[in-house]
């Protein structure tokens, strides 16, 4: 992922894999469901807009052509375990290149040398501590977060590290990197040695009596966010709520009851609380969430709805911000839509430039760049080390 976003910025970003593909290619989901090496979501989403070779880096020679390769790149952006360059013999021809080491604890400390999955240095981070219902065991998330955490953070450090003229170390902890996914819980704890618990669909700090007010909802056809809140803007949404369900046919009593320019949530007390999310909850199941943001958004309130993938391929914001592209994800597959640049510069997102590449599609045009001619490459082939 730290290469992705290099490559969406300009960046040239060669892709190093053992010969035969790296085991990520056969990760699944896969396009049309079909498993093999060209087809698996996670490493097309993953290598668009980058070149590809392959290289035994357990082989003399493979060190060699990796070294030769090296030399001539500005960063080198690699995911073995802490001291596997200086192993291979690599670190001293890198003296004069940024190096970007992602791993899952960092190069340093007593989990230095030992590997990590996602669920692992999410669980070590504290963040899965966090997620799920009360009185429940955590949940983790279906798709792993860390890998992109910690490729983001080695993305920005490279591009800190280039506008050095001196050679960095670029050292990004997975671990460190799902940390700062939830920043409160550490301060929280360090100042009022109160911990944070998982709170599943009901909002954080919103109470000074204890009360919990639910942020997660059912409508028509799935969930939307919303919340009894307090404020001016929390006012605001509550009294269009109600003028809402008016016009909408019945405003529940305890709705109507309230006087909105008082209203103040943080001193309800549970029951109330309860009394107002069971008159509100009849009312959002009989929208759909279409229906409810298009309201939200006209009368200024605060709620959103929960998007699933469909949702966000079909969204207008996106759409009008052409984020989307197409994309054929391998040969002989049809284009599909793919998600474009994450920014725009001078109003022009990046553009996806090339499909992640096949096994080797670039050996020869890579490596000759390097200087290494036809017969050198052919021989390197033959022998197994590309």
């Amino acid at each position: 992922m730290c290469g992705r976003i290099l490559a969406d910025l300009g960046a040239d970003v060669v892709k190093v894999e053992p010969p035969g593909g790296e085991p990520d290619r056969l990760q699944p989901p896969f396009v049309g469901d079909v498993s093999n090496n060209e087809r698996s979501i996670p490493w097309l989403a993953a290598n668009v807009n980058k070149r590809g070779v392959t290289c035994d880096l357990g082989s003399s020679h493979g060190r060699a052509l990796f070294a030769r390769l090296a030399g001539t790149a500005r960063v080198v952006v690699e995911s073995f375990a802490p001291g596997r360059l200086r192993e291979l013999g690599l670190e001293e021809g890198l003296r004069d290149t940024i190096v970007v080491s992602i791993t899952p604890y960092g190069q340093d400390g007593p989990l230095a040398g030992v590997g990590g999955s996602d669920l692992e240095v999410t669980a070590a981070s504290g963040s899965l501590w966090l997620a799920g219902e009360e009185g429940r065991a955590p949940v983790r998330t279906t798709q792993p977060q860390s890998p992109y955490w910690s490729g983001m953070y080695g993305a920005l450090g490279a591009l800190i590290a280039l506008q050095s003229p001196v050679a960095q170390r670029v050292d990004a902890s997975a671990q460190a990197a799902m940390a700062t996914v939830h920043p409160p819980a550490p301060v929280w704890w360090d100042i009022a040695r109160e911990e944070h618990r998982r709170t599943g669909p009901f909002l954080l700090g919103r109470s000074n009596v204890g009360s919990r007010f639910r942020n997660l909802w059912a409508c028509a056809d799935g969930f939307v966010s919303f919340a009894i809140q307090g404020g001016p803007i929390g006012r605001h949404t509550g009294r269009m709520l109600a003028e809402w369900m008016a016009e909408r046919g019945t405003v529940p009593s305890v709705i109507a009851a309230i006087d909105w320019d008082q209203f103040d949530n943080t001193t309800l007390a549970q029951a109330e609380v309860d009394d107002l999310e069971a008159a509100i909850a009849p009312f959002l199941r009989s929208l759909t969430k279409a229906e409810f943001f298009d309201e939200v958004v006209r009368r200024k309130m605060l709620g959103y709805p929960v998007s699933d993938a469909s949702d966000s391929l079909a969204d207008p914001q996106l759409r009008a911000r052409d984020f989307w592209r197409m994309l054929s994800p391998a040969d002989g597959l049809p284009p599909l839509p793919f998600p474009g640049g994450f920014a725009l510069f001078d109003g022009e997102r990046p553009a996806v430039r090339r499909r992640a590449p096949r096994i080797g599609e670039h050996n020869a045009e890579i490596f000759s760049e390097a200087g290494v001619g036809p017969e050198e490459l052919a021989r390197l082939r033959a022998e197994g080390v590309v």
